[in-house]
């Protein structure tokens, strides 16, 4: 038995519904990035501003709207990484087709934000 057209029309009333009163950020990719440290040799100590968050290899969560210090350190050896936000231009725009909810919503919750580097691999020989 199929939808009746009632039905479809509601599913996808409330669909675009979602997308204008949300930012598209927020909704497709979150305010969280996952940066994947890795290390030669692994087993390294990762520190992300001043706290210690394990041992490599390891996928950090990261909210997108900071800009974070990220140290490896293994056997005296250290190398430092600043992680950087910066706003990426896409989400913006199609933000600005959807209209002034999405731009809104997306500004407030920093998810316009993407990091960089997107992932850390470092010798420590």
């Amino acid at each position: 038995m199929g939808m009746s057209k009632s039905v479809l029309a509601k599913v996808l009333l409330g669909t675009l519904a979602l997308f204008i009163l949300s930012g598209c950020a927020t909704m497709f990719k979150g305010s969280v990035q996952t940066i994947p440290v890795m290390s030669q040799p692994a087993g390294a100590e990762v520190i992300v501003d001043g706290v210690s968050y394990g041992n490599t290899p390891l996928q950090l969560r990261l909210k997108t709207n900071k800009t974070y210090v990220v140290t490896v350190r293994n056997d005296g050896k250290e190398r430092t990484f600043t992680i950087t936000n910066q706003i990426g231009t896409m989400w913006v725009v199609l933000d600005v087709l959807a209209g002034l909810v999405p731009v809104v919503v997306d500004a407030a919750t920093g998810t316009w934000y993407e990091l960089s580097p997107e992932q850390i691999n470092v010798v420590l020989e």
